[in-house]
């Protein structure tokens, strides 16, 4: 199985508000999938999502379709940062392992 964990840092306190309405129809869009597990955090401009999959071919479907896509289209707008990284995984590691992953992700700077 495939996990992918993601932490968004946003440009300000304000963008929330555009993350939350974004993230509710992602959320919508995943429900219709296959996923096995997803957890989400966040505080003030800091938020974090892991999910869990049964195959990399249904992360990648998920990923670049749908409202995902379009999501990672609008990043930069509401984004400061964002790390990604996909690992090996037969469940979802605590928050603390998930955040130290982190530091070894995939950086996207906007």
């Amino acid at each position: 199985m495939k996990a992918t964990i993601t932490s968004i840092e946003l440009r300000g306190p304000f963008k929330f508000f555009a993350l939350s309405a974004t993230a509710l129809k992602i959320l919508k869009q995943l429900r219709a999938t296959n996923y096995k597990d997803f957890k989400k955090k966040g505080v003030w401009t800091t938020h974090y999502t892991m999910t869990l999959w049964n195959t990399e071919e249904e992360l990648k479907e998920f990923a670049h379709s749908g409202a995902h896509l379009e999501a990672m289209r609008n990043s930069g707008k509401i984004a400061k940062e964002i790390r990604t990284i996909t690992i090996d995984a037969e469940e979802l590691p605590d928050w603390a392992e998930a955040k130290k992953l982190l530091e070894n992700a995939k950086v996207f700077k906007f």
